[in-house]
């Protein structure tokens, strides 16, 4: 039987590239095809800088195919919570999750820290976040880590009485961690973060919870490396996808 001592409490999320076909080459073949045919393929001999125009000519006038021609997978790992939103996203995007029907859960749990802003101001579709006072962050530390001993210790006692891994899972809260790959393109990726990220240079407003907005802000640096010339034509035209 797992102790209270055995449970592992996190308030950082995990986004690992485990694997990636994609550069700006990638971008400026697809686009040429249509006026060069075969003789696109010189493009993946060039030095993409010379076309960054081109790129952010489609970025700008909204030519959104030529950015699906590449492939990211990431490693994330993350309160369930956050891949329930995250699999708002399906155009574009390939998801495994690990399956509590088939291993026994980690107890590792999610509790955020002093940084997470926890009191809700306004109307709904008009609120902003302010940050939370040391009394109720400790109320949100001690709450949440007492419930979710409670929640682990009855999922533990249920397996011992030999019910089924699937129907045991049923006691556990979102705020446990699961793990996943999440595979997309450029656009579908430029889609997500224009919904799950705030900044300064986006056109449209978004409002997402602070711990998606963690796993963007991840995925989104490593993007920025693979393809520096479609990320800077994404921030210039307002951060808005293809």
């Amino acid at each position: 039987m797992t102790t209270p001592e055995s449970l592992t409490f996190r308030s950082d999320v995990t986004v690992e590239l485990v694997k990636s076909s994609a550069s700006d080459a990638d971008v400026l073949f697809a686009a040429r095809v249509s006026t060069a045919g075969e003789q696109s393929l010189d493009e993946l001999k060039k030095d993409p800088e010379r076309s960054k125009g081109l790129i952010n000519y489609l970025m700008r006038d909204r030519h959104g195919s030529p950015f699906e021609h590449n492939s990211m997978t990431f490693f994330i790992s993350a309160p369930i919570f956050v891949f329930r939103e995250f699999m708002r996203h399906r155009v574009g995007w390939s998801y495994n999750e690990e399956s509590g029907r088939y291993r026994e859960l980690e107890p590792v749990f999610y509790v955020p820290d002093t940084a997470r802003k926890l009191v809700q101001q306004g109307r709904p579709g008009k609120y902003v976040f302010v940050e939370g006072t040391p009394e109720q962050h400790s109320a949100v530390k001690g709450t949440l880590e007492t419930s979710y001993e409670q929640s682990y210790a009855a999922y533990q006692e249920l397996l011992a009485e030999g019910v089924a891994r699937e129907v045991a899972r049923s006691v556990l809260p979102v705020g446990l961690y699961s793990s996943m790959y999440a595979t997309c393109n450029a656009r579908s990726l430029m889609h997500f973060l224009g919904l799950r990220t705030q900044h300064e240079l986006a056109k449209v407003p978004s409002f997402p919870q602070r711990e998606i907005e963690m796993v963007g802000e991840k995925m989104e640096a490593e993007w920025a490396k693979l393809m520096p010339l479609t990320y800077a034509a994404y921030n210039a035209n307002g951060r808005v996808a293809p």
